[in-house]
C-alpha cells in the first residue's frame, strides 16, 4: 500500500446518484407502501382509526424517541462501529433526571447533567475502542452491563418517581399526544419533541454532508487505513463519534423519561436494537461506509407504523416482532447483495 494519499482518497458522504435510485429513496417508498397498505387494510378490517390524525400523532411521537437516537446511531454505523450500550445508556441519563428533579435540582442543572450523562457514556465507550483496540461489539456488550448497573445503584434497585409538580410543563408537553389534535381547525398538533427531532436530524445531516468531520466519518467506516495514511486522527474520530452519539442518546433518554415520568434502568433493555434496527432498515451498512439520516428516520418512522397498523388490526405483539425480524434480514440482506454487486 502507498504510504502517501490524495486527498480524493478521503471519501466524500455519498450522493444519490453514487449509491443508486433505490439506495436513496427505498426506505422512504417503503415507508409509504406500509403506510398505505396498513390504511386500507384498516379501512377495510379494521377500525379506520390508522389514517386519522390522532394516531398520526402517536406514531410521530413514538418515532421521534428511537429516531433522535438513531441519529447519533447513525454516526457510529457510518463510521464502521456498532454501539449495544445505546440502550442501557440512554435509561441511564433518564433515570438520572428522574434523580435530579425528585431532588428538586434547578431544570437547566438537570438538562446539563442528563445530556452530559449521555456524552460520558459515548465518551467511556469511544475512549476503551481507540484505546484498547477493541471490536467495538465487545466493549460496547460490555459497558451495556455497567450502565445497567450504574442505573440500578442511582435508584438502588427501585424506579424513580418525580411528583407532577417537580416536572416542568415543557417535558411534560415534550412527547405529549394529548388533545386537540389540530390546531387553527386544520393544522396537526405536532408535539414539540417531534419538532426538535426534525431540528436535530437537519443538524446532522448537514455535519455529515457539508463538514470535513463528516467527510472523516465517512472515511473512517470505507477505510481506516486509507483514512489514517490521508491524515485522520483515527483514535480521535473514534472518540467524538462515540461522544456525539452519547449526546443523542442523552437526549432520546430525556424523551424516555418525558414519556414514562419515571426512571427505571431497565426499561432501555432491547431498545439499543430498536435503535440499530432503524439505522439498518434506513440503508445503513453494518461494514461502515455507508448511511444516512433520512434513512435512519425512515427505518425508525417503518417500526412505529407496523406497530401502530398491527395493533389497529389487532395482531399479536408476537407476530409484530416476527414481521419486523423479518424486515430487519431483508435490510441487511439488501445490504449484502449490493456489496457483492459493487464488488
Amino acid at each position: 500500500m502507498s504510504d502517501t494519499c490524495d486527498a480524493q482518497q478521503v471519501r466524500r458522504p455519498p450522493s444519490g446518484k453514487s449509491l443508486g435510485f433505490r439506495a436513496e429513496w427505498g426506505p422512504l417508498l417503503a415507508l409509504c407502501a406500509i403506510v398505505l397498505l396498513f390504511a386500507v387494510l384498516d379501512a377495510v378490517w379494521g377500525s379506520g382509526r390508522f389514517a386519522s390524525i390522532r394516531n398520526l400523532r402517536v406514531v410521530l411521537n413514538q418515532t421521534s424517541i428511537v429516531a433522535v437516537a438513531a441519529l447519533g446511531m447513525t454516526l457510529v454505523i457510518v463510521s464502521g462501529g456498532i454501539d449495544l450500550s445505546a440502550g442501557t445508556a440512554l435509561s441511564l441519563s433518564a433515570t438520572i433526571m428522574a434523580y435530579c428533579l425528585k431532588e428538586n435540582w434547578p431544570v437547566a442543572a438537570t438538562v446539563a447533567v442528563t445530556l452530559g450523562v449521555g456524552c460520558a457514556c459515548g465518551l467511556v465507550n469511544g475512549g476503551l475502542i481507540a484505546g484498547l483496540r477493541v471490536v467495538p461489539f465487545i466493549v460496547t456488550l460490555g459497558t451495556m452491563t455497567v450502565y445497567l448497573g450504574l442505573g440500578k445503584i442511582l435508584c438502588d434497585e427501585s424506579t424513580v418517581f418525580p411528583s407532577y409538580e417537580q416536572i416542568p410543563g415543557w417535558l411534560h408537553s415534550l412527547c405529549s399526544t394529548r388533545p386537540p389534535d389540530l390546531v387553527w381547525q386544520f393544522v396537526p398538533n405536532v408535539p414539540p419533541g417531534v419538532l426538535l427531532a426534525g431540528l436535530c436530524a437537519v443538524i446532522v445531516a448537514a455535519v455529515l454532508h457539508f463538514t470535513v468531520f463528516g467527510r472523516y466519518v465517512f472515511a473512517l467506516g470505507s477505510n481506516e487505513m486509507t483514512a489514517r495514511l490521508c491524515g485522520v486522527n483515527i483514535p480521535l474520530m473514534k472518540v467524538a463519534v462515540y461522544c456525539l452519539a452519547g449526546l443523542f442518546t442523552g437526549i432520546a433518554g430525556m424523551y424516555h423519561f418525558a414519556t414514562l415520568k419515571i426512571g427505571n434502568p431497565t426499561e432501555g433493555v432491547g431498545l439499543e436494537l430498536q435503535i440499530i434496527a432503524a439505522v439498518v432498515i434506513g440503508g445503513g451498512s453494518l461494514s461502515g461506509g455507508r448511511g444516512s439520516v433520512s434513512g435512519a428516520l425512515a427505518g425508525a418512522a417503518i417500526m412505529a407504523v407496523i406497530r401502530s397498523g398491527c395493533d389497529q388490526l389487532e395482531v399479536p405483539n408476537p407476530y409484530q416482532e416476527i414481521l419486523i425480524g423479518v424486515i430487519i434480514i431483508a435490510a441487511v440482506a439488501l445490504d449484502r447483495l449490493r456489496g457483492m454487486q459493487r464488488a
